[in-house]
């Protein structure tokens, strides 16, 4: 999603209330077959926006005559950017995944304002799904992206595209060209097997091989361009694409850089990565484009690292007085603001309140593409989401999910994004206490999924042996009922936290009331402010 984080200096600090559009930003993490357990590519996209409403998309594949066209709308805005010549035939697409595995998910860099000026028809968003429509491989998808711009030309920022298949992952960065120029620069490199790679908001491909098409794509001007604007003097082989297009600022290490270097030092805690670019300290070094994990990642793992707020690091955000009582680590926007003429900042974690959905995909060369293809898919805020399995190619998505469902307009219980958020916000309320028994439920949820997967699979590549149709039917009926399953059961944890911490009180097992006090360090907060002011007299003193 479209990011607004800027260059802040001491001179150039300005309020983000100030800004015409919210702050919006996401996260992705690529794994590659090699670093995983089992052998599967993995891709996560956590989509974030204070305004997009969480659903799961789907689109049905199609034979489209010679003749027809295609709209292009906006994804961001709706707005109607114009047509383009439709596919002979498009594929299946399930969220951000197809029916041949293919999962694409974004960031938004920005990158040099001047090139940010719209100019062509494809917006970054239909950029993805129109790939998706389109392609077998992630590799085809590269290619049809870059072929795409040159057509239509670019109507976005600068983007990181998380592409994979179940074979490869790669990242592809973009960028146009500015006013009245129609088409983009771009750059696409394979993660290297046995690795993980992230990128959240900010351009992370630097240097990269020009004479390896086998690692290696990039649009055919994307250094001469660099010239002939005079962004870039050197040799070719010195040309880095985050250092030209996108120069990295403050906001872009402490608020983006940061949370890749969260990924990294979760996943790969032997490298002892310095936490100094994640602070935006000047000179820091940069981080590497992948690493090795210490140990590979399993399905569940790449969900938990999903699910972060820097704890046990410096940035931890539980930690300060802002997380209040009950060391919520979640900070309302504006995330820079000022206190007696100087600024300050919050930290932008992974885990965010603003989250529309997200997702852990799951690509596996070992199995028919309608099997082998699982989207692991939650609405809201990916620490207290849960993530329910979706077949890539499923006929149907559940009602709770669908699109039409719910709108952002207006609450509903019948809505799984309006369900997620009515617990989570909730529970901010309350952190500390409340994410214990959310955590029990989506522990329950999640880790019976992850438990029965291979037996519905066992059972899928039977019916598919008989008829793919069969097996495409069995799953989808499977996805349907476990997501709108999930919305019911987070409607009732919601009606038993409202019940269990009426008023301030919390009820035990028996329903009894008790009065848990507040932590130690939150009262000597209040005696530090309020003081005297608040103190009894030590004759005064009597139980209440």
């Amino acid at each position: 999603m479209k990011s607004l984080f800027r260059t802040l200096t001491a001179a150039s600090v300005v309020l983000v209330s100030s800004l015409a559009q919210p702050l919006v930003a996401c996260t992705n993490i690529l794994v590659t077959k090699g670093a995983s357990k089992d052998g599967s590519t993995m891709i996560t996209y956590a989509a974030d926006s204070h305004t997009l409403y969480g659903e799961l998309y789907f689109k049905a594949g199609a034979q489209h005559l010679p003749t027809e066209q295609r709209d292009i709308v906006e994804w961001d805005t709706g707005k109607f950017l114009g047509r383009i010549q439709e596919a002979p035939v498009t594929y299946t697409r399930v969220g951000n995944m197809n029916e041949f595995q293919v999962v694409i998910g974004e960031t938004t860099f920005g990158g040099r304002d001047e090139l940010q000026v719209p100019a062509g028809t494809v917006d970054y968003g239909s950029l993805m799904y129109i790939a998706l429509e389109r392609s077998k491989t992630a590799r085809e998808a590269v290619q049809i992206m870059g072929e795409l711009v040159a057509k239509y030309g670019y109507a976005s920022e600068g983007e990181s595209i998380s592409v994979g298949d179940p074979n490869e992952a790669w990242i592809f960065e973009i960028i146009g060209k500015g006013k009245g120029q129609k088409g983009a620069v771009w750059v696409a490199v394979k993660v290297p097997d046995g690795t993980i790679s992230a990128h959240a908001n900010h351009a992370r491909i630097s240097r990269f091989p020009l004479n390896d098409p086998k690692t290696c794509l990039y649009a055919k001007d994307v250094i001469s361009f660099a010239r002939d604007k005079g962004y870039f003097k050197g040799e070719d082989k010195d040309f880095s694409f985050t250092d030209v297009y996108a120069p990295a600022d403050f906001g872009a290490l402490r608020f983006c850089e940061a949370r890749v270097w969260s990924v990294f030092n979760r996943a790969a805690p032997s490298l002892k990565i310095p936490i100094d670019i994640a602070k935006g300290t000047p000179g820091a070094k940069p981080m590497p484009l992948c690493v090795t994990p210490d140990h590979k990642l399993s399905v569940r793992d790449v969900m938990e690292l999903m699910r972060d707020h820097y704890e046990g690091t410096d940035l931890d955000m539980t930690k300060d007085v802002g997380a209040g009582p009950y060391h919520t680590p979640y900070r309302w926007r504006p995330m820079e603001w000022k206190v007696d003429g100087k600024a300050y900042l919050h930290e932008r974690a992974i885990s965010t309140q603003q989250t529309g959905w997200s997702y852990v995909s799951q690509s596996r060369s070992w199995l028919p593409d309608a099997i082998g293809g699982v989207l692991w898919f939650g609405v809201d805020d990916t620490y207290s989401t849960v993530y329910v399995p979706m077949y890539c190619a499923n006929k149907a998505v559940p009602h709770s999910f669908a699109e039409g469902t719910g709108t952002w307009n207006e609450f509903s219980w019948d809505s799984a994004f309006w369900t997620f958020n009515f617990v989570a916000n909730y529970a901010y309320s309350r952190y500390d206490e409340m994410i214990v028994d959310i955590q029990k439920v989506q522990r329950e949820l999640e880790g019976g999924f992850l438990a029965h997967q291979p037996e519905v699979e066992a059972h899928a590549k039977a019916l598919y042996q008989q008829s793919p149709e069969l097996a495409k039917a069995y799953l989808t009926d499977y996805s349907c009922r476990q997501g709108d399953m999930v919305t019911a059961r987070w409607r009732k944890l919601g009606e038993t936290l409202i019940w269990k911490y009426l008023d301030g009180n919390v009820r035990d097992a028996k329903g009894e009331v008790t009065h848990p006090p507040y932590n130690p360090d939150w009262y000597r907060a209040i005696v530090r402010d309020k003081g005297d002011a608040i103190r009894i007299p030590e004759a005064e003193k009597k139980g209440h």
